[in-house]
């Protein structure tokens, strides 16, 4: 198993946009296996895409179930486990909210985005079955997060307000 360096902003690769996987074989399966190391390695990982460690294709993994232990008990966090997303393409979403992100390519910075509270997609497995999801709250936003590295966009480039909504992270 493998970890892959992740390219930080204003790294230009991270503006590409990422080309369809049309092969589903042992080699996509390996590197799955590798990007999801690098996505738990990571601090507070919940979500890596294939461009961040700089191989342009629409591949992106989202988990949120770690985030579940610290959901509030009057609205449990709810998710779908771990998701491999090939090729994903939102067909549905409804509602937008305001919400705080970060980025393992923008370590520094989070940033209030507007994104939709509920999706529906579709992608492909590793094993190239068609799957479909439907996230909401925050699991939809880290999907939505995700598939923007494959459109070339930072949630840095979706900020409500560049003067106002963008804050240096503390560090401990």
């Amino acid at each position: 198993m493998t970890t892959y360096e992740i390219i930080k902003y204003p790294d230009e690769r991270l503006k590409s946009i990422a080309e369809p996987v049309g092969k589903f074989d042992d080699n996509l399966r390996k590197f799955l296996v590798d990007l999801e190391a690098t996505m738990y390695a990571g601090p507070g990982g919940v979500g890596i895409a294939a461009p961040q460690i700089g191989k342009n294709q629409r591949i992106a993994i989202v988990d949120v179930s770690s985030m579940a232990k610290r959901a509030r008990k009057n609205r449990p966090l709810k998710h779908q486990g771990k998701m491999v997303l090939i090729n994903p393409e939102i067909i549905e979403w409804e509602g937008m909210a305001i919400g705080r992100e970060g980025c393992m390519s923008v370590p520094d910075y989070t940033g209030n985005v507007i994104r939709a509270e509920k999706i529906t997609l579709n992608a492909y497995n590793a094993k190239g079955e068609q799957q479909s999801y439907t996230c909401e709250g925050f699991e939809a936003r880290a999907v939505q997060h995700e598939i923007d590295h494959l459109d070339g966009l930072l949630f840095i480039d979706r900020l409500v307000s560049r003067r106002n909504d963008l804050f240096r992270r503390k560090t401990k």
